[in-house]
């Protein structure tokens, strides 16, 4: 079986998220599916808050921790092609786990929502999508699959 994402472990783990290889694999499968996004690769790479920090300082000249950076293999005005191989991987992503577990408390979300919300987000950044009301139904749309899928499996709960 193919992998769809290749994920790196740099910091402890949040028991309340679904953050193990297998759970996060599954997870991923089914954001690139409701994305209309099958057959496309990423890597992910959990970091603590001074890590992604460090990163979105290097990269984004931005001060301070973020949820979740976003670094695309292709130009964001290059069109993603189904059939052009360099096309399938998507880029690289940067998760802090400690932005997610502060963040799920603060907006009172359950942990496998707010988990596929920050992916999806990240995801669609990945596959070219700037901030718009597009984007933004397109997350809130595999987020709602994403529940849907995991909602009797016991992932995240």
């Amino acid at each position: 079986m193919n992998e769809q994402v290749t994920i790196l472990r740099e910091t402890r783990l949040d028991p309340r998220f679904a953050l193990s290889g297998s759970e996060l694999r599954a997870l991923s499968a089914v954001l690139l599916e409701a994305l209309d996004l099958e057959g496309r690769t990423f890597s992910l790479t959990l970091v603590d808050d001074q890590e992604i920090a460090r990163l979105n300082q290097e990269y984004l000249g931005c001060v301070g921790p973020t949820n979740i950076l976003s670094f695309p293999a292709h130009e964001a005005d290059s069109p993603l092609n189904a059939s052009d191989e360099d096309s399938l991987f998507l880029g690289e992503l940067a998760l802090s786990v400690d932005a997610l577990g502060r963040e799920t408390d603060l907006y009172g979300q359950h942990p496998l929502e707010h988990l596929a919300r920050l992916l999806a987000h990240g995801i669609l950044h990945l596959a070219g999508f700037d901030h718009s009301e597009e984007m933004f139904e397109l997350n809130d749309q595999a987020v709602d699959r994403a529940l849907l899928e995991f909602s009797d499996s016991g992932i995240g709960v």
